[in-house]
């Protein structure tokens, strides 16, 4: 098509009999239908035209169900119309055109938050990704911020095309769906906000870490009060707190059963402790002949909140920084089968200072606003950045909006809850309370 295409490009007088083409259907069936009612007044007379009219527009009343489910609504199928000579302009234009005239053919429209979506059929022998190659020269067609192509997962032959004419998460603020939950279960999905479809921005937690990077005032700390909340809502859940700064994490300390200030050794003491605790739970699953943690078994989670990530690991002692490394890495890497949970933030994202070796371990990623996009890359993953997935790209004044990349998945862009300093004390107070730590 790549070759085609630049050639159609080179040849108005295709072009414009293609667009003409396009605008003469509709004049087309316009002719027809006088012709068609002419046609019935000179054999019927006019009472015997309008009486087929009044006949044809009741049956079209009686079977109207039957073609709703087959051709939509009227106002649907005018506007899918409407679209569909729309797109056939923009693929004449931007050359989208093979031999014989076939172009890719619109199938559907989704009206979304952000603008629309449009499921196109390619011809034989074109893929997705040569409209990719075209997305700026049809959101200019569509007079739109910006244009994504995607591919259909179960059909090589389908692209769904997002037209972007607004961006959802500049504006607004989201409540905390849980905000006035008494109690919280970790086993169930925890809402942290809306992504640009318009949809949650959800995640579970059981047999997951989370690793949040950013830089500072991005809404990094109101995203990791959203995890640490709603642990605390679940008086089954362990809670342990590592905090670097000791007033980011403050307001939960009465909910915790135990805190770590800044003191490397007392880190280091408390993690050794949890991987003595995580080995104990893997004899007690081998001793239920399980290989994890499920719900019923009697044994509950115990998440483990590490803010500042990068003052654990950026300590001046070599011997203890290897040390925190080592005993946070294997943390990491065997302890959410036995129902340990990490949820770890820095406002460094480095590479110095997030080892490779933790960071992927990681299975929920969370990148806010960074300076750069080796910074994201630092959190997300070598070359999602390069992807179009950078959050250095964000807003400075975007707080909240970041990329949550999710296991085995591709970077999702979302704005998290918000929270203010009034809600975590009440949710604190709330949760001290079921813990019977009043």
């Amino acid at each position: 098509m790549t070759e085609l295409r630049h050639s159609n490009m080179k040849n108005p007088s295709l072009q414009l009999a293609l667009v003409s083409w396009g605008w003469g259907v509709d004049m087309l069936v316009g002719f027809w239908f006088i012709i068609a009612y002419q046609v019935l007044v000179h054999a019927f007379t006019a009472n015997g035209a309008r009486a087929i009219v009044i006949c044809a527009a009741g049956l079209v009343v009686v079977f109207k169900d039957q073609l709703i489910k087959r051709y939509g609504k009227p106002s649907q199928f005018l506007h899918l119309w409407s679209r569909r000579k729309a797109w056939n302009r923009a693929a004449v234009v931007c050359g989208l055109v093979g031999p014989f005239g076939w172009k890719p053919k619109l199938l559907k429209t989704i009206p979304t938050v952000f603008g629309e979506n449009l499921v196109v059929q390619l011809p034989g022998g074109n893929h997705p990704g040569e409209l990719e190659e075209l997305v700026d020269a049809l959101a200019s067609m569509f007079q739109a911020r910006e244009v994504r192509v995607v591919r259909d997962p179960s059909n090589a032959s389908l692209a769904h095309i997002s037209i972007v004419k607004r961006d959802p998460l500049k504006e607004g603020v989201f409540a905390w769906p849980f905000m006035e939950r008494q109690r919280c279960s970790l086993w169930d999905p925890i809402s942290l906000g809306m992504d640009e479809t318009g949809r949650a921005a959800s995640i579970s937690l059981p047999e997951r870490n989370v690793l949040i990077g950013g830089e500072p005032g991005a809404g990094k700390s109101v995203l990791l009060s959203i995890l640490v909340a709603t642990a605390a809502l679940d008086p089954e859940v362990k809670l342990t707190l590592m905090d670097g700064k000791l007033v980011e994490l403050a307001a939960w300390r009465g909910c915790a059963d135990r805190c770590v200030g800044p003191e490397a050794s007392e880190a280091i003491e408390v993690l050794g402790e949890l991987r003595k605790e995580m080995n104990h739970r893997y004899e007690r699953l081998l001793e239920l002949k399980k290989r994890k943690v499920e719900r019923g078994d009697g044994l509950s989670f115990h998440v483990v909140v590490v803010d500042e990530l990068a003052f654990y690991l950026g300590t001046s002692d070599r011997k203890m920084k290897t040390e925190m490394t080592e005993l946070l890495r294997d943390l990491v890497a065997r302890g959410r089968a036995a129902g340990i949970i990490v949820l770890a933030a820095t406002q460094k994202p480095s590479a110095d200072v997030i080892p490779t070796q933790i960071r992927d371990l990681f299975s929920f990623k969370v990148a806010m606003r960074c300076a750069t996009p080796q910074a994201s890359d630092t959190v997300l993953g070598q070359g999602w950045a390069a992807e179009g997935y950078s959050a250095a790209t964000i807003d400075p004044v975007a707080r909240g909006v970041g990329f949550l990349l999710a296991e085995g998945g591709v970077p999702v862009r979302f704005r998290s809850c918000h929270l203010t300093d009034e809600h975590i004390d009440a949710i604190a107070a709330r949760a001290q309370a079921i813990r019977g730590r009043t």
